[in-house]
């Protein structure tokens, strides 16, 4: 396994929520507070179909 192409993955990943953190904060805590707000099961779902178009994009991408 290529454990470069993970670790690029997360350096991404940490790279979009720190740009977002901090070009919008307050946009980021007011999204925070509405998710506080919404039933577990919501947010479980929303995840999972999250995780399900990244599975998605990447099996797309690497079968090119």
């Amino acid at each position: 396994m290529d454990w470069s192409l993970l670790i690029i993955g997360i350096g991404l990943a940490l790279f979009i929520e720190g740009v977002a953190y901090a070009l919008l904060p307050s946009g980021m805590k007011a999204l925070l507070i509405a998710m506080l707000e919404q039933p577990a099961a919501k947010l479980r779902r929303m995840g999972l179909t999250m995780a399900a178009i990244g599975v998605a994009i990447v099996w797309l991408v690497r079968s090119v």
